[in-house]
This record gives C-alpha cells, structure tokens and sequence, in this order.
C-alpha cells in the first residue's frame, strides 16, 4: 500500500464512528470572519461542507457579511454608524445589506459548494417567511435610552418546514440572516442568532460557531472546554467572559437550553475546522453542553 493510501486509510478509519454517530444528523453552522474571507478558508470551509453531506449529514450553513457590507456602504459614500455592537440601518443602507448578504455574498457560498461537488440552495429568511422577524431597539444601559437603530430585527418564529424540504431534497441551505416582519419590512438580523434559532427549531444535534478567536480563553488565555450554563454564569461574572463574546455565549445557551445537543465556538481561521470539531474527540475550541 502506498503512503498515501495508507494515509487516507488511517483517516478513514479514525473518522468512521464520527461518521456513524452523526449520520443522519442536522449539523447547523454559522460561518463568519477570516474564513469567508481567506481565500484558502473559503475553500476549506466548501469542501467540509459537501463532505459532510456527502457522508450523511445534514449541514445548513447561516453566513454573516458585515465587512463585505461596509466595504460595499464606503463605495457608495455611506458611512456606517454601530450602536451597542449593532450596525444603524436606514432604509438605504437596508437596500445595501439585501443586495450584499442575499445576493453577492449567499451566491459566492453557493457557487463554492457547487464547486466542490454539492448541491446548494441559497435563501435569505425572506423567502418563503423562513425567518419571521421583529424589531430592535437597542437599550443603552448606561443611560437607559432606547435607541431606534431601524431595519435591524430579531427572531420571531423560524418556520422549520422550508429547511426540512431543501434537506429532504438532499440540497445544503445556505441562508442570509434577512427576516420579514409582520409590518412588510425587511429585517436585517444578527447570524450568531438566526443560526441558533434555526439549530433550535430543528432540534439540531450541533451548532457550530465560526470565530476569529480559538474559542473561549481563562485569564491565562488558556482555552475552555466542556462548559454548561452554571460554569458560563460564574465566567461572565467574574469577568472572564465579557464584551463581543457575550452574545455568542448567550446564543449558545440558548441552544442548548432548547434542545440543540451541544454548541461549539471554534476557530474559523483554522483550515477544516469544522471537520475538525465534527470528527475528532479534541475539536478546536469551545464546547458547551446543557446543565446535567
């Protein structure tokens, strides 16, 4: 046997009870930061995702884009304003972030799949009301003023039934964070949320949390693992938890909380970090599971 089918060999047989374990399995990932866009990740982060299905699972990818959405706001002369880590959306600037999310960038994630072998299907939570949204008010705490950031929402029902017909259809979705409110407008929504609201609405067995960081650090920037809702509580008040990371940490909770198996904040700018945390014990970041 040569090297390098003794290789594969090896791989294969090391994958194949993740493979059997997960067969069959809803897989919801959130792909945002470096890997969408390093060239080489972009690749990477394709080829996991139709290998994935291509041995039986069920990946449904939720993409962010808010770098591709400044850079597209400057071209035009508009400046981008964030408030409270949300980016102020006006009705222009809404216009922008449908063409950049449901357009530019969902179609460069389709085609890389369509690339790699799969079959993709790219949505935005617009189309078929997959994302039912409703507004948000930013609340400044330090001067307990609400403030009105316009077409940015939150989730109000995901309606399952349009992902379980693309799965049955053996397609991967790949949704923008787009919602539709009641009142007719268009909603611009955080990923890190959507994809947990989807994960649970599913009651999917993983959400995979793409980041630019290893995952979550002690104050020796060691990296944590293995946490539940108790260990999370004592690390945000002790203040090892804090700033951006909190949103992704209470969107992981969530999940867990409401049937998700378990959450994994991992490190986007590690290539195939997704097989990565899909087929090894070690993973390459942060696990969080349900209160036993």
């Amino acid at each position: 046997m040569s090297d390098i089918s003794h290789t594969i060999a090896n791989v294969l047989t090391e994958a194949l009870p993740y493979i059997q374990k997960f067969n069959g399995k809803t897989i919801v990932i959130k792909y945002g930061g470096n890997a969408m866009v390093d060239e080489n990740l972009k690749s990477s982060f394709a080829r996991d995702i139709v290998l994935m299905k291509s041995v039986g699972m069920n990946p449904i990818v939720v993409h962010g884009g808010g770098p591709q959405i400044g850079d597209t706001l400057q071209k035009i002369g508009k400046q981008s304003e964030f408030i409270g880590g949300m980016r102020v959306t006006d009705s222009e600037t809404m216009d922008v972030v449908e063409m950049v999310l449901g357009g530019l960038v969902n179609k460069e994630i389709v085609n890389l799949i369509h690339q790699h072998g799969g079959h993709a299907i790219g949505l935005t939570g617009k189309d078929g009301r997959l994302i039912t949204a409703k507004k948000l008010k930013q609340n400044i705490v330090k001067t307990s003023e609400i403030i009105d950031l316009g077409h940015v929402g939150k989730v109000d029902r995901i309606d399952a039934s349009v992902i379980e017909l693309l799965l049955e259809g053996d397609f991967i979705p790949v949704i923008a964070p787009i919602g539709v409110g009641k009142d007719g407008f268009s909603y611009n929504i955080n990923a890190d949320l959507v994809a947990g609201s989807i994960a649970e609405s599913l009651n999917a067995e993983k959400l995979i949390l793409l980041t630019n960081t290893v995952g979550i650090l002690d104050s020796n920037d060691n990296l944590l693992t293995g946490l539940n809702a108790k260990s999370v509580d004592q690390l945000i008040s002790d203040g090892t938890i804090h700033g951006g990371m909190i949103p992704k940490i209470d969107c992981a909770l969530s999940a867990v909380k409401n049937g998700v198996k378990s959450t994994h904040i991992i490190d986007g700018r590690v290539p195939h970090a997704v097989l990565l945390e899909v087929f090894t014990d070690s993973g390459v970041g942060t696990l969080i599971t349900r209160d036993e």
